[in-house]
């Protein structure tokens, strides 16, 4: 008979099991929870969950029970905050941490009117999509109509704007409600989504081409395969490393957001080996894209430059490094529209 030696290897945790090392080092490890920073992170962790289908494991939750039961004090003493406080008790509840606060919670912003202190339609429109989840009004018609207005300007992203690109996916995420609802979004939305990505994928910025990807999926389309193949590439350059207790400054944000488009594109997200504790994650960053030595060739152009992809293209071909020409290349390929895009990002008239 012979006896079977375990080696002691240990087991690799499970998706649950990884999420729920995550919740517990962004919850108790990471930062205090009287500092903003500790609201966004929290925020943005469990809204990922939240609207990416997770199944936590038993008391998974249990390390924001405290934070869950200040909630409605909180509120009370920092409303400038309440979209913050507010996202993260409704997430709270929909993974299933019992109670009623978030309704209540709702109820007071509503009956404070705080969404109209917002400067900003999309603050706006986040404020009026969380009172919504629990049955408290709806996104205002105007609201809804100047961001439509706004998605609809495909010119706007023909140029680089990380900042208008992130709250084109944010309008997106909103007005269809994290992919639950479908929402009849113009072409010309779609078409800006393009362009933004086109912008992201030459930039090679894995964050917002992974969140430009889950706003074309919820807005019924198709991503780019070219773009979606680099993107699960990516996804094998994280690591996750113990770290001393306190502020971490790393590629959290990048990692949240592909693992959510992965699982939003049936693949398998929150890749490696989490420790207990405080985590660290990080990324061995892609290298840069071509999008500045574009910009720049175009710009020491002057008035030779040309909106004409097919006369610049034997012009990017002598002048890039053959792996940036690479990436251009793609980029032409990955989407129908490239030669419009780019009539508009060479700005040559």
């Amino acid at each position: 008979m012979s006896n079977v030696i375990s080696l002691g290897a240990p087991k690799r945790p499970n998706l649950s099991q990884r999420q729920a090392l995550l919740l517990n080092s962004f919850a108790t490890q990471r930062r205090a929870t009287d500092d903003v920073f500790w609201l966004k992170e929290n925020a943005e962790l469990l809204n990922i969950l939240a609207n990416s289908g997770a199944l936590l494991p038993p008391h998974a939750l249990d390390v924001y029970s405290g934070f869950y039961e200040s909630l409605e004090e909180r509120m009370r003493f920092f409303p400038q905050y309440y979209r913050f406080l507010l996202s993260i008790c409704l997430d709270l509840e929909d993974l299933g941490l019992g109670g009623d606060t978030g309704r209540k919670l709702c109820e007071a912003v509503q009956l404070g009117d705080l969404a109209a202190c917002e400067l900003s339609d999309l603050q706006r429109a986040e404020a009026q999509y969380l009172l919504a989840r629990r049955g408290v009004g709806t996104l205002c018609p105007a609201v809804r109509g100047r961001l439509l207005d706004f998605t609809a300007e495909p010119h706007i992203f023909s140029v680089p704007n990380k900042k208008a690109a992130y709250e084109l996916t944010h309008i997106v995420f909103y007005l269809t409600s994290y992919g639950r609802m479908q929402a009849e979004l113009p072409q010309t939305t779609v078409i800006s989504l393009e362009y933004a990505g086109l912008m992201a994928f030459l930039d090679q910025d894995v964050d917002l081409l992974a969140e430009v990807c889950v706003a074309l999926r919820f807005a019924g389309q198709s991503p780019s395969e070219i773009w979606e193949d680099w993107l699960a590439r990516e996804i094998g350059s994280f690591t996750l490393v113990p770290a001393q207790n306190g502020p971490v400054s790393d590629a959290y944000h990048e990692y949240l957001v592909t693992s959510w488009w992965a699982g939003v594109a049936g693949m398998a997200g929150f890749t490696g080996r989490p420790p207990a504790g405080n985590i660290e994650i990080l990324r061995s960053p892609a290298g840069p894209g071509p999008l500045r030595a574009i910009s720049s060739l175009l710009y020491q152009l002057g008035p030779a430059r040309s909106g004409d992809w097919s006369h610049m293209r034997a012009i990017f071909a002598r002048s890039l490094e053959h792996d940036q020409n690479a990436i251009l290349e793609g980029a032409a390929q990955s989407c129908p529209h490239f030669d419009r895009f780019f009539e508009r990002f060479s700005r040559s008239n």
